[in-house]
């Protein structure tokens, strides 16, 4: 059992792939344990998780800077995202960063039937072309190396032009600092960063971002849930409510348990901690520092190398994926450069 930043993880010493899974606070497990129990013995009823859907909703509109109101429930990014581009207009103009993860790509390209155009361009030269299209869709960290968008650029774009900008957070929120009310759309799942279990996630929408089609409403939805089970009219709720999907209930007991508690965290500490471990990592392969939670290597046989010593990691683009969160420690760092021997043939992406 570690501890870190005052809670205690169940983490394996070697653990790099929260960018895959996070790993949660073990009082967020225990939560869900508990309330697996409780289901199992038929103890709970439908609105006992109402509150748990409440609490996760405000800390994750606390975590990237905007108000609960402006949140909706979902079940995975690609889910929020498709709603998203299938309000967009006929003809509408996409630009995308060149090799983002597809959950972010495909939304977009699948409306391609209704004349939607979809143009990648390099990551840094997002801002730079923004202006000439009519919505960005891009991830805040992208997911195959931990490179970052420039928030800033992209924020006098969206202040000057009539540019819409929807971020995906699913690889930022949990150990960067954000403050992404000026976006129109924020989508995150709960399952990496979050440490929460898959199954949950959320959008914030700015309140002069075009309306969106409610086409999954249902009853959850409603203004009042509990009182819109049975028939017509249409009577949604007022907020961004109208959007939610029925909630995966266990999802949302750890999502509660576990985006609480960051919201009492000092995001900066985190992220200190998070890229001063990955950059730690990156010097002592002789490669200069990246500021992200999130690295990238190639040498030979990499992955199989950490794997062998113990290391977790992923394979994304070809290269060895790290990820190092607020429960990894310099033993992590010293376990993967001890299994890449060094030096000697290791690049960054």
């Amino acid at each position: 059992m570690r501890e870190a930043f005052g809670a205690e993880f169940e983490v394996p010493d070697g653990y790099l792939n929260t960018a895959s899974i996070g790993v949660p606070p073990a009082a967020a497990a225990r939560a869900v344990a508990e309330s697996v129990r409780r289901w199992g013995s038929g103890l709970d009823r439908p609105g006992d998780f109402e509150p748990a859907v409440a609490t996760a909703r405000a800390a994750f509109a606390r975590l990237i800077g905007t108000a609960a109101d402006r949140v909706a429930i979902g079940t995975t990014a690609s889910q929020l995202i498709g709603l998203v581009a299938a309000g967009l207009p006929d003809g509408a103009r996409v630009l995308v960063a060149e090799g983002d993860f597809t959950s972010v790509l495909f939304p977009f390209a699948a409306q391609r039937d209704r004349g939607v155009r979809v143009t990648e361009v390099e990551l840094g030269e997002i801002a730079a072309h923004a202006a000439d299209h009519d919505v960005v869709a891009v991830s805040v960290v992208q997911s195959s190396d931990g490179r970052t968008v420039d928030l800033e650029a992209l924020r006098k774009v969206a202040e000057t032009t009539s540019t819409r900008v929807l971020l995906d957070a699913t690889q930022a929120v949990g150990w960067l600092p954000l403050r992404l009310d000026w976006a129109d759309w924020v989508v995150s799942a709960a399952y990496k960063w979050l440490m929460s279990p898959r199954g949950a996630a959320w959008l914030a929408i700015h309140p002069d971002a075009p309306e969106i089609r409610p086409s999954s409403a249902n009853w959850y939805a409603g203004e009042d849930p509990w009182e819109t089970t049975y028939g017509l009219p249409l009577r949604l709720a007022g907020d961004a409510r109208a959007l939610d999907l029925s909630p995966t209930w266990f999802s949302h007991v750890g999502a509660a348990a576990a985006l609480d508690w960051l919201t009492g965290l000092d995001m900066a500490e985190v992220a200190a901690h998070c890229t001063g471990l990955a950059d730690e990592f990156l010097a002592r392969l002789g490669l200069p520092p990246a500021g992200s939670a999130i690295v990238s290597v190639q040498a030979p046989d990499a992955v199989a190398k950490l794997t062998a010593a113990g290391v977790s990691c992923a394979v994304r683009a070809g290269r060895a994926r790290l990820a190092f969160h607020l429960y990894n420690t310099r033993a992590d760092v010293e376990m993967a450069v001890r299994a890449l021997g060094g030096t000697s043939g290791v690049s960054v992406s």
